[in-house]
């Protein structure tokens, strides 16, 4: 009988929790305060959510009687409604820091992830923290989490003396469902105890499947329920004083108009009229030694928000939209230019996307810049003139995304890029597939991307990828391959750097499930990777990694891992010349990365690592290290300071006319060097409450390469002394920006910005080492730029503006 009770456990533990879980609802024409007390009389008889099981670390292990969850989901023709009873036998001891919208912070979280079509394809989820704070993103199994789309709700949280409760209003505007009389949902609750840092859902997810979007539970008995008319309008005033040492303070006045309208209950229309994007974060600009563009982040709202289709393929860099112009000015030799503007004004943009009841998803951006001038000047006669360097140009993407089967999806993408009169076009098609098993244990996945350029010389080009993994249990492992032509060239809307190769790589990696005595998380990988010139077959890029992973029993997290490029490598690009490449030594690295508990209120990481290069004192030297401290709920401080030093660095410089020591058109300089980089960056916030807070961010960096001696590059690739150069190539790169703002969200979608920014920043080729002059000579009038703004923005929802008419 015994062994029966232990098959029976065994059986209930291992496959008890592979039935979806299903909570009725109710109708309710209550009017629900969204207080956190749940006084209204409907609470007491709706059917409750309970029995959550844990997610991490412990996968699969039941909740806890004394941190035991109950939540109920009422609704009504507008809206539905969440409370959440959250028990902790110790209440004093709930995390609650205050943060600002989408920051978690080191708080207690209770989440609601809903999918109203149950298709297993994308959760709208939507977060409380103990201190009332709110997050919410859309979440896909290919793109992860998408905090920056967000949706107007209403929450309150509350602690208590056997916890704390949550309770929730999500208008049915902020979700995306079918006009059906009879709904069923995908549903799942999720709460994380901070201190303990453990994560529990309602409905089992298994760590073992690698898509957790189709473990969702069941949400049944909604009826009658008509889409709302999503429209919404989202007016805004700005205010900007500008100034510095070398103008006059200028004060400007900024108004649009953002709109988002539902053209159905699948599909949102996004417009924006008369773009303000004055108040985004400043880019974190670097001493760029390398034959590729430096990559930044994008910050602009507009094209941030609900983005997750036009990711697809990897085809859409949108920092491409109103950026540098595409030409450069030509001048002649008695003629210099005064004035080439370093952006492209945009005159509007709008995207259209959604997906509908049968898995298809469609996506359209469309965007149009203005005409740019550049201005120059003739040194002789002083008169100037006005070049154009980018005409009026009009950027398009769609996408056409087929989900099905639950977990797979087979992906059209175009972008497409028109500029006015005889200025270059690019047109880039791609196919994506993402497909997986039934049981969701292998994958299969790739692209095939062709670019077209109308330019001068039209080109043609085409990159293809295909990868095989498994994706389930302890032990996974995948392979792949690259195939890139020498003519493909999707940068006129998107980025990419490296061409004219193929490549293949693979993957093993062994991770545990469930906590052990000493780990709670613990994961090993092996890589590989080797690229080959596609003319030539040279090897243009080789490695083998190793690297280790794990949180502790105290939830400190650690990585350590190695490096090996084990044969030297051919490098097309460091050069700047066709068909002419560098030879690359072997190489072999170590890092090591520690991130002690955020939990504590003082925690750090540091980021070590040390290169060598076969290759005489080739060194490089790296350390980052961060401090962090939380004064209290309110208030805390991070600061971040990065170290690194390249020791005989080899990079190039110039390219000059043939010389007898080479019989080459051009002779290519290379530079022996030294690359040193010193970085500072201090962050802060100081919350009044969950919709008021104060943020300051500093950063200071310089970096400087300088050269000891000069080298030409042989047509065998290796490099060699040049004696006849003599110019000074030195870098010397300093910046500063220092942003302190205040934010109050005073209304649902409506908030006051107020900022102040100064930035500065110089290229030099003279080094001066003292690095507190350094700092002291761009903190001064004639260096820094000011800015002061006010911002304004106004929500306005039609359905609450037509139920107060």
């Amino acid at each position: 009988m015994k062994y029966l009770f232990l098959i029976l456990f065994i059986l209930t533990y291992s496959f008890g929790y592979s039935q979806k879980k299903i909570l009725q609802t109710k109708f309710t024409t209550d009017n629900i305060t969204i207080d956190g007390k749940l006084d209204e009389s409907i609470w007491q008889s709706t059917p409750e959510a309970t029995d959550f099981i844990m997610f991490q670390p412990d996968n699969g292990k039941p909740i806890a009687e004394n941190k035991k969850t109950i939540v109920k989901v009422l609704y009504d023709n507008d809206a539905i409604y969440v409370a959440a009873l959250l028990y902790d036998d110790e209440p004093d001891k709930i995390r609650k820091e205050i943060s600002q919208r989408d920051s978690f912070g080191v708080s207690d979280l209770f989440g609601v992830f809903i999918n109203a079509f149950n298709d297993g394809q994308q959760d709208f989820q939507f977060f409380v923290n103990a201190a009332d704070g709110q997050a919410d993103c859309i979440t896909t199994n290919t793109n992860g989490e998408d905090y920056s789309w967000d949706a107007i709700w209403k929450s309150k949280a509350l602690i208590t003396d056997f916890g704390w409760v949550v309770e929730m209003r999500i208008p049915y505007a902020a979700l995306r469902f079918s006009g059906e009389q009879k709904q069923t949902w995908g549903l799942n609750f999720f709460r994380e105890v901070k201190r303990d840092r453990q994560k529990y859902t309602w409905n089992f997810i298994d760590s073992k499947i690698a898509n957790s979007t189709q473990q969702n539970g069941i949400l049944e008995g909604i009826e009658n329920i008509k889409p709302p008319t999503r429209l919404f309008l989202l007016p805004y005033s700005s205010f900007y004083v500008n100034g510095n040492g070398h103008q006059k303070t200028v004060g400007t006045l900024k108004g649009g108009l953002d709109i988002k309208y539902g053209i159905n209950d699948a599909f949102t229309l996004d417009a924006i009229l008369i773009p303000d994007f004055g108040q985004t974060k400043y880019d974190d600009q670097i001493l760029n030694l390398g034959p590729f563009e430096q990559q930044f982040n994008e910050n602009r709202p507009f094209f941030t928000e609900g983005t997750d289709l036009f990711s697809k393929g990897d085809l859409v860099y949108s920092r491409r939209i109103g950026g540098r112009p595409s030409t450069h000015p030509t001048t002649a030799e008695n003629e210099t230019v005064i004035d080439n503007p370093a952006g492209v004004d945009l005159i509007n943009a709008l995207k259209v996307s959604g997906r509908t009841k049968d898995g298809l998803g469609i996506g359209i951006l469309n965007a149009v810049t203005k005409r740019t001038f550049a201005k120059i000047e003739n040194t002789d006669t002083q008169e100037t003139r006005r070049q154009e360097v980018e005409p009026l140009s009009n950027y398009n993407v769609l996408v056409l995304d087929q989900r099905f089967r639950r977990n797979s999806a087979v992906s059209f993408i175009n972008t497409n890029v028109t500029r006015n009169g005889s200025f270059r076009d690019a047109n880039v098609s791609a196919l994506v597939w993402d497909l997986n098993t039934m049981k969701n244990t292998y994958n299969l996945s790739g692209n095939f991307k062709y670019s077209y350029v109308n330019d001068i010389v039209d080109k043609k080009g085409v990159y293809t990828s295909l990868n095989f993994g498994e994706t389930s249990g302890q032990y996974r492992y995948s392979v792949g391959a690259d195939l890139v032509t020498k003519d493909f060239d999707n940068n006129d809307l998107g980025i990419n750097f490296e061409t004219n190769y193929y490549s293949v790589y693979g993957n093993v990696n062994y991770r545990i499930l469930n906590p052990t005595k000493l780990f709670n998380t613990f994961r090993i990988n092996y890589n590989m990777y080797t690229q080959f010139h596609k003319e030539t077959g040279k090897i243009q890029g080789n490695n083998i990694n190793v690297n280790l992973n794990l949180d502790t029993k105290k939830n400190h997290y650690v990585g350590f891992g190695v490096n090996i490029a084990p044969v030297e490598s051919y490098d097309f690009y460091e050069a700047r010349a066709e068909n002419r490449y560098v030879i690359l030594p072997e190489s072999y690295d170590a890092w090591l990365y520690i991130s002690t508990n955020y939990n504590n209120k003082f925690a750090f990481d540091f980021n070590p690592s040390y290169s060598v290069f076969n290759e005489t004192k080739r060194r490089t030297y790296e350390f980052t290290l961060g401090p962090r401290y939380r004064f209290n709920d309110k208030f805390s401080l991070v600061y971040n300071f990065e170290f690194l030093r390249k020791n005989n660095n080899k990079g190039y410089v110039d390219s000059v006319d043939g010389d007898t020591n080479n019989s080459t058109p051009e002779t290519i300089i290379f530079a022996n060097r030294n690359v040193i980089t010193y970085g500072n960056s201090l962050s802060g916030k100081y919350s009044i409450s969950s919709k008021m807070n104060f943020n300051v961010a500093v950063r200071q960096y310089w970096s400087y390469a300088e050269n000891k001696n000069f080298l030409y590059l042989k047509q065998d690739g290796r490099l060699e002394d040049y004696q006849n150069y003599n110019t000074n190539k030195d870098s010397s790169f300093y910046s500063w920006n220092f942003d302190l703002s205040y934010s109050w969200w005073f209304a649902p979608g409506s908030q006051v910005s107020v900022l102040y920014r100064n930035n500065a920043a110089d290229f030099d080729r003279e080094i001066n080492k003292d690095f507190r002059k350094n700092i002291t000579n761009l903190l001064n009038n004639d260096a820094l730029n000011h800015t002061f703004s006010i911002s304004v923005k106004y929500f306005i929802d039609y359905n609450s503006l037509k139920n107060k008419i």
